[in-house]
């Protein structure tokens, strides 16, 4: 009595093949995207933490005018800081204290791919000390 071998016939190994590497050319793009929204990620922490850092000091050696600036962080980040004078509404016109608006734009990449992060917030600024000889 003869018996017959089973196996899997060429249409079903590369059938099979195929398959397997769709899947594997799915998971590799699925695994890129993951690095580059990791990356961008990276990105925005570092420029937030870049940010805060000037918005913590910007007034501590010399005192905010309205205006603009700009400088380097380091030779990847960048920032270009706006100083506008800000009023909530029905302000007293003799008020010793007054506000002003920092927008900082922190920004990043190359030409090609420039990114940036705005960065907004309010600073109350005391009146200038006048001293009496």
């Amino acid at each position: 009595m003869k018996t017959r071998a089973r196996g899997f016939s060429l249409l079903e190994v590369i059938a099979a093949m195929l398959l397997l590497a769709i899947t594997f050319a799915a998971l590799m793009k699925v695994a890129g995207g993951s690095m580059a929204l990791t990356r961008n990620a990276d990105d925005h922490s570092q420029a937030a933490l870049w940010a805060r850092s000037l918005l913590d000091t910007v007034d501590i050696n010399a005192p905010l005018h309205p205006g603009t600036s700009d400088g380097r962080f380091n030779s990847s980040y960048r920032w270009h800081l706006v100083v506008t004078p800000w009023s909530p509404g029905q302000v007293d016109p003799n008020a010793t204290l007054h506000i002003v608006k920092l927008d900082l734009d922190v920004i990043w990449g190359g030409r090609l791919r420039e990114r940036s992060a705005h960065f907004s917030t309010l600073r109350v600024l005391a009146p200038p000390v006048v001293k009496t000889s």
